[in-house]
């Protein structure tokens, strides 16, 4: 079996949050609860840049129990109950004390994925499994205590499969369910594979 390399702290402490949302395309996310590995391709992602993004839990240096680990260095876990339903998981980015974070949306699923399937529920393997930031923190077992875990540790963590994926097919448009923030709602920080069957199912804005 081959070894694919974890993304480095480097990866993740770097000041652009866009160009790294981009970056993540392509790039592989993994748990492992138990011994079970599960994981798959990143397939989209949304960008949320900190005290200026009015979408941002971090918007104007707000910092709450919730959201402090968006303020410690790059290379983190911040996953919160959104709605008090659904887990949502984002990597944190930048230098610490810059709340810079980057929600994962879907993934293609690939490794463990009978056990991505019993967690959610699932008897047909389609975009429902994974697609969405909810459904992919279920699939892959994620829980709130997990909140603040290293990515370069043995439970979550990203990997670099090079696979390259044409700049050309990655699209931006808005970000989904943040129209509180305003202009800021209207921002083309989603990015995601063009027509690839496995992303979010929402709705683009025009």
């Amino acid at each position: 079996m081959i070894k694919y390399p974890k993304l480095p702290l480097t990866f993740y402490q770097q000041d652009n949050v866009l160009q790294i949302s981009k970056l993540l395309i392509g790039k592989y996310l993994f748990t492992n609860n138990d011994g079970i590995i599960t994981g798959g391709m990143i397939v989209e992602t949304e960008a949320y840049r900190g005290i200026d993004d009015r979408a941002s839990h971090a918007y104007g240096m707000k910092m709450t129990k919730r959201n402090e680990v968006m303020y410690g260095a790059g290379g983190h876990a911040y996953i919160y109950l959104c709605y008090g339903i659904h887990l949502l998981f984002n990597v944190v980015t930048n230098q610490k004390g810059i709340p810079h974070g980057i929600l994962i949306k879907a993934i293609e699923p690939q490794i463990g994925i009978e056990k991505m399937m019993e967690r959610r529920k699932k008897t047909k393997l389609n975009r429902s499994l994974t697609g969405g930031p909810g459904a992919l923190t279920e699939a892959l077992g994620m829980s709130i205590r997990d909140n603040g875990t290293s990515l370069i540790g043995s439970m979550i963590w990203l990997e670099d499969r090079n696979i390259k994926i044409d700049p050309e097919q990655i699209i931006a448009t808005p970000r989904i369910g943040v129209d509180y923030a305003g202009e800021d709602a209207m921002l083309p920080w989603r990015f995601r594979i063009k027509n690839n069957p496995w992303t979010s199912p929402a709705k683009e804005k025009k």
